[in-house]
């Protein structure tokens, strides 16, 4: 997959020399050339690109000006400066640019910054990727590792050295695991720790008020140290 380019540079011949070298990249697909901020700003409203090689020193808007307006934004554009002046340097990273190209740079160069900008994509891909959540977890008991779907679960009760799991049919576990490990296990989308002894399925919640929950016919008191995120669930239904 090639990354779509904008090259913006008020010289012609350094704007020409950025799109050379863009073609000359395998991964990099140029999209738009500019001589001037204003118009780059305009063709990045109206086209989604990857990567923008930009000139720091320009008439008019200058390139940092322009990516200050970027970053300010929703704009997930990557950054590349290039210039003439070394002392602008310090300026570029104040707006996250990925790298800084000094004029007059090789294309060996530039070939390092656009692999920067490549592993950068390739990595926020990876983590935008949603992992699906598992649906069981596996608790020891006794000498072996017992499957148990989150479904099965109505609540859980912790003692010092063990967990005891109650389950929809009736059954419990008995598992040497602490409550806060289950906490951290369990998705947070499901389960709630409403006290320091309990974790609670919320699909298995029959009827609740501000102060416990009822399971069957097990009701479960809500500590005020767990009493914020009750709440916001609480004030959801209601609302």
């Amino acid at each position: 997959m090639k990354l779509k380019c904008i090259a913006v540079d008020d010289e012609p011949l350094a704007l020409d020399l950025i799109c050379s070298y863009i073609d000359q990249t395998p991964f990099l697909e140029l999209s738009a050339r500019y001589d001037n901020g204003v118009d780059a700003l305009k063709s990045i409203y109206e086209n989604a690109a990857d990567v923008i090689f930009l000139d720091i020193q320009m008439k008019g808007m200058t390139g940092v000006e322009l990516a200050r307006v970027l970053s300010s934004g929703k704009h997930s554009i990557k950054i590349v400066f290039t210039t003439a002046y070394d002392q602008f340097a310090i300026e570029g990273y104040k707006v996250d640019a990925v790298d800084y190209l000094l004029k007059p740079f090789s294309y060996e160069e530039f070939f390092q910054a656009a692999n920067k900008v490549q592993s950068q994509l390739k990595v926020q891909q990876k983590t935008s990727v949603q992992q699906p959540e598992e649906q069981h977890l596996f608790l020891k008991v006794e000498h072996s590792l017992v499957r148990i779907s989150h479904d099965d679960i109505q609540y859980i009760e912790g003692f010092k050295d063990y967990v005891k799991v109650h389950l929809a049919n009736k059954k419990t576990i008995l598992s040497l695991t602490s409550l806060k490990n289950l906490e951290d296990i369990l998705p947070q989308s499901n389960f709630m720790r409403i006290h320091r002894s309990y974790i609670v399925s919320l699909s298995k919640v029959d009827s609740l008020t501000k102060n416990s929950v009822q399971i069957g016919e097990v009701i479960i008191p809500v500590t005020d140290n767990y009493r914020d995120r009750f709440d916001q669930f609480v004030n959801k239904w209601r609302n």
